[in-house]
Order: C-alpha cells, then sequence, then structure tokens
C-alpha cells in the first residue's frame, strides 16, 4: 500500500465503531510479538488536558536528551500526527509500510474465528510496533477513550496519570463523575504511580483505586501546588512547588489557566520518571515547557481580525474557554464561530459561550454525527443574533465579516470542525482533517 490506499484501509475500520474489550488488542500484539511489552511508558488518561499533558512531559523529555515517541488521538490534519519521535510526525511511507504490514495479520485473525480489530486497536498496535523499532527510550501515551478497556490498556507502565474527570462520552462510560471516574481509574497498575488533578468525587474513586493496586498517589493541589502569576497572548508564569522542589516562575507558553494543573501534573510525573530512571535537570524542564507545542487550544492567530481556536467539545472545555476570554480579551466582544457533533452536551456548551459573543454563527462539523447541526442555531438565537451556515469556509468568512478587521472571531466547537477551519486560515494544502 501506499500512504493514501493506508490511510483508506484505515478509515475503513471506522466501520466496527466502538467495540470495547482487550482481547481483539491483544491478540494483535501477542502474533507481532508483544512489542508494547517492550517499552517504558508514561500513561496519561483523563477528560480533558490529556493531550496538553502528553506534550508538555514529550517536550521536557526531549529537551533532556532522551528519544521520546508520543502517541495522541485523534489527529488535527494527518494520521502521520498521531506517531510523534520528539514531536516529528512518522513519515507518510513509514506508516503506510506499518499497516501494509498489520493487514494479512488483521486478516488471518479473522479468518481463525477471532473479531476483527478497531481502527483505534490497529492504529495502536501500528503505534507500539513503530516506537519499538525505533528504539524510543520513553513513550508518552495518551488514552483514546475512558481508560480500562481502552486499547492502550495493556501496557504496564512507570507512571500513571489522569489529569481529570468531568462528564463527556457518557454513553459509553456512565452517566456520573464517579461512574466515568472509575473506568478512567482502570489505567491503574499495581504499584505503578497515579499523579492526578482529579477533585471531589473522581478523587475519592482514584484514591480508593490506588489503595485497592497499593500505587503511590500524588495529587495536585495537594502533594504538587502552583500559584498562577502574571499572563498575557504570549503564555503565563506560575510557580509551582513539586515533588522534589519548588520551580519559581515557570514559563507556560499555552492560554488558560486550565493549563496549569495540567503543567502541575506534567511536572509530577517527571519527578516520578526521574526516580526509575530518567533524570531531568531544573533548565530541562523549565526549557522544555516553555517550547511546548500544542495547536488549537486557545490558539490565537494574528490577522483581521484575529481568530482564536479552541477545541471546547464540552461543558468543562467551555467553562475553560469562557474563564480565558473573560482573563485574555475582557475588552472584546466576539464572533462565535461553533459546530459541535450530535453526542456532545451541545446546549450546555452554547449556554456558556453564547451570551459573551456579539454574533454566533453556527456551522457542520463534517461527520455524520453532526446530522442535527441545525438545532444548535436555534439554541444559540436564544441568546444572541445567529446564523446558520452549513460550508465551513463560508461560515469562516461570514463570522470574520462579522467580527470586522479590529474583532475577534473564536472557532471552537468539534475537532472535525476546528481542523478544518485551522487548515484554511493557515492555508494548510490539507484541507483539514483529511489523512
Amino acid at each position: 500500500m501506499d500512504h493514501d490506499e493506508a490511510i483508506a484501509y484505515l478509515q475503513d475500520l471506522t466501520k466496527f465503531g466502538f467495540n470495547f474489550g482487550l482481547g481483539r488488542i491483544r491478540e494483535l500484539l501477542r502474533r507481532l510479538g508483544d512489542p508494547h511489552r517492550q517499552l517504558r511508558v508514561v500513561h496519561v488518561g483523563g477528560t480533558n488536558g490529556k493531550g496538553s499533558t502528553c506534550a508538555f512531559v514529550s517536550s521536557v523529555l526531549t529537551r533532556a536528551g532522551y528519544r521520546v515517541g508520543t502517541f495522541i488521538s485523534p489527529h488535527l490534519h494527518s494520521y502521520t500526527e498521531r506517531y510523534l519521535i520528539d514531536g516529528r510526525p512518522v513519515p507518510k511511507e513509514c506508516l503506510a509500510g506499518l499497516i501494509s504490514d498489520l493487514a494479512p495479520r488483521l486478516e488471518a485473525m479473522v479468518r481463525e474465528g477471532f473479531e476483527h480489530p478497531t481502527e483505534f486497536e490497529v492504529s495502536t498496535a501500528a503505534a507500539f510496533v513503530y516506537f519499538l523499532a525505533e528504539r524510543v527510550d520513553v513513550l508518552v501515551l495518551e488514552v483514546g477513550l475512558g481508560g480500562a478497556i481502552d486499547s492502550t490498556n495493556v501496557v504496564q507502565p512507570l507512571v500513571t496519570v489522569v489529569t481529570n474527570v468531568t462528564m463527556d462520552h457518557m454513553d459509553y462510560l456512565g452517566n456520573t463523575v464517579a461512574e466515568i471516574a472509575a473506568v478512567k481509574a482502570g489505567i491503574v497498575k499495581e504499584g505503578v504511580p497515579l499523579v492526578t488533578a482529579c477533585t471531589g468525587e473522581a478523587l475519592e474513586v482514584m484514591e480508593r483505586r490506588c489503595r485497592e493496586a497499593h500505587a503511590p498517589l500524588v495529587v495536585v493541589g495537594r502533594d504538587i501546588t502552583f500559584t498562577p502569576l502574571a499572563h498575557g497572548l504570549g503564555g503565563q508564569h506560575c510557580h509551582l512547588r513539586g515533588l522534589n522542589k519548588e520551580y519559581r516562575n515557570l514559563f507556560i507558553p499555552l492560554l488558560g489557566e486550565h493549563q496549569l494543573p495540567n503543567a502541575a501534573a506534567a511536572v509530577g510525573a517527571l519527578e516520578l520518571l526521574a526516580r526509575r530512571g530518567f533524570p531531568v535537570t531544573e533548565e530541562d524542564l523549565r526549557q522544555g515547557l516553555a517550547r511546548t507545542v500544542w495547536p488549537a487550544r486557545l490558539e490565537l492567530v494574528p490577522g483581521t481580525p484575529d481568530v482564536l481556536l479552541d477545541i471546547a467539545h464540552n461543558h468543562a472545555g467551555a467553562l475553560s474557554l469562557k474563564k480565558a476570554l473573560a482573563d485574555y480579551f475582557p475588552d472584546r466582544e466576539p464572533v462565535l464561530l461553533i459546530g459541535m457533533l450530535d453526542d456532545k452536551e451541545w446546549e450546555k456548551v452554547l449556554t456558556e459561550l453564547a451570551p459573551a459573543a456579539r454574533a454566533v454563527v453556527v456551522s457542520r462539523p463534517k461527520s455524520p454525527r453532526a446530522a442535527h447541526w441545525e438545532q444548535l442555531a436555534g439554541c444559540a438565537g436564544r441568546f444572541r443574533p445567529t446564523e446558520a451556515v452549513e460550508d465551513i469556509g463560508r461560515a469562516l468568512e461570514r463570522s470574520r465579516a462579522l467580527a470586522g478587521p479590529s474583532g475577534l472571531v473564536v472557532v471552537t466547537g468539534s475537532l472535525y470542525m476546528v481542523a478544518e477551519a485551522r487548515a484554511l486560515i493557515l492555508d494548510r494544502p490539507d484541507g483539514g482533517r483529511t489523512n
């Protein structure tokens, strides 16, 4: 297969949907020689902030001179973004080769009576094969969905992280914070330390699970603390007291106060990782945090008008975006360009964000799960003047016109829509979230 054929093959596997359980991935990995058992892993789960925390940890370890693999999902513009080494995506021809090698093994599994692995299971298996072949020192591994029966949960990590737990993916994970937290706590392994920024009921679940697993627990806000300092459009500063020492005046380039607990969790994971043979100096930590890149999360693209991109696809994300708008743009009334999927808490998101906007433009993400996208316009119209524009390119043009040259457009909601808008704004040749 060439790259396009390999991606088409992968995308065709989405027909198997969300099919939870670890039996298929374990059988596939067995046929591949169990590459996951030979990797040293930092396993990162949670509702929001998983990707940011992975980015912080990876950036610091790379700055310290380690060869660092990072597996994240989903991607913004290309499947290659899911497989990073020292921040660089896997070459397209290499990804094509990985999928080509896996295809006959999948077919053999089915012939022998096993269920066909899902798209995410195949992507995860490819990641383990790739990072082992590339001899990474550490793999920073993001949970796909949930934790306990997520495909990534076959690893025996050095450190685990659960950033936080809020309401999301209720159809799959549970209808209360405690139920969802129990699923996410499934990544905790016997004796392996957990770092978490969970609070309330979710923290109680994490504490119980760690007692059962005899796993040391590090809690952001108790064992690791941070104090926000100055912030601006270039980033923010904080003091942070870690497990080992105090780090004064750290610079965090990602916007939003909600990134500080993510950074604190990353520092805790790095300090624990140092005890397992991967030390970093304070200068590595400072420079690594300061160089972290994580696009489409409060990403400001200057222009006429300015555009702020943020994937706020659930209620907790909307609350963080709402606070960031008040903190960073107190005197600017933005135009809100939003598109969400049917299975998300879109009414709660609009209730938080629409009242702070001058006007709202609703568009349709490129996903079959956005079938009722126009209902969002009716909801937003209760708060502010609202237009529904199905094509994202035209919706972006209309939002810019409504904002005016000196205004601000906030593009948010579904990753699918934010990715396509980002591609248009940055004039990417791939046109958005394609392959």
